[in-house]
């Protein structure tokens, strides 16, 4: 694909020199330090009771203070906040040409609006896996600073690979945000669709159909409904996939043949 090397040097640059990189990363390391604040609410039943609802809260939501229910805490977070935080990032990847009205420029280059594309979505694939690596190694801290008791390896594994799975499945879903965020021109059209689809996916799921909502998939992989929920069917994978896909199709599509003028 003609200039796609230089389409994504520029996105990289983009993203180095904002604020926004450091923003996602401190707004998603809330999770490890909240789940972290769980884990010590447990293992102290003085401070449990002095906490009163928020102890009962964390009681709810943690069980117990191991690495098993902390590690399912971080799932959790991701398949919640990673669906927020990654249609941030790719809000701001897509929709700034549109906000800081450099979209005429960009299109006026010798490269291909397909490459252009194919960076931006690169950069947000990037950008997401840097920090879910992030959060998880701060993760890993967190539950050592707060002295977990040790774990079998298996545990860490079946946890990584639940972080791993809710983590790509929001970034497969993305794609449509991408889309709103080209055909909105802007930022607020794809955060918009963002909250209602998060929104929905609560309605639906609570419905007892949320293994067929592309929104509530990652959070029921990450076991936030009980670990009977996190074994999804097949079909559970191929509606995230065909969503992705079909998200990607209409934002290659609309850069190629939309009126893209001011």
């Amino acid at each position: 694909m003609r200039n796609l090397g230089q389409a994504l040097w520029v996105e990289l640059l983009k993203a180095r020199r904002s604020k926004m990189p450091l923003m996602t990363l401190l707004g998603f390391a809330l999770a490890p330090f909240v789940g972290g604040f769980f884990m010590i609410v447990l293992k102290d039943p003085d401070m449990a009771r002095r906490l009163g609802m928020i102890s009962a809260k964390a009681q709810i939501l943690a069980g117990s203070a191991d690495w098993p229910t902390y590690l399912g805490l971080l799932a959790q977070a991701t398949g919640i906040g990673g669906i927020v935080i990654f249609s941030f990032i790719t809000s701001w990847v897509f929709g700034r040409e549109y906000a800081d009205h450099t979209i005429k420029d960009l299109l006026a280059l010798p490269t291909a609006r397909s490459a252009i594309v194919l960076a931006k979505f690169i950069l947000v694939l990037f950008w997401s896996i840097l920090l879910t690596v992030a959060i998880y190694l701060i993760g890993l801290g967190v539950g050592v600073a707060v002295v977990l008791p040790a774990a079998p390896a298996q545990t860490y594994w079946q946890g990584t690979i639940t972080i791993a799975v809710t983590a790509s499945m929001i970034v497969a879903l993305v794609t449509p945000i991408a889309f709103f965020a080209s055909a909105g021109r802007g930022y607020m059209p794809p955060m918009g669709a963002t909250l209602l689809f998060v929104f929905m996916a609560q309605i639906i799921a609570a419905a007892g159909w949320g293994e067929y909502f592309p929104w509530s998939i990652p959070a029921l992989r990450s076991g936030m409904a009980g670990p009977e929920y996190a074994h999804l069917g097949v079909i559970s994978y191929i509606i995230v996939l065909l969503t992705g896909l079909l998200g990607a199709l209409a934002t290659f599509a609309w850069w190629e043949w939309a009126d893209q003028h001011q």
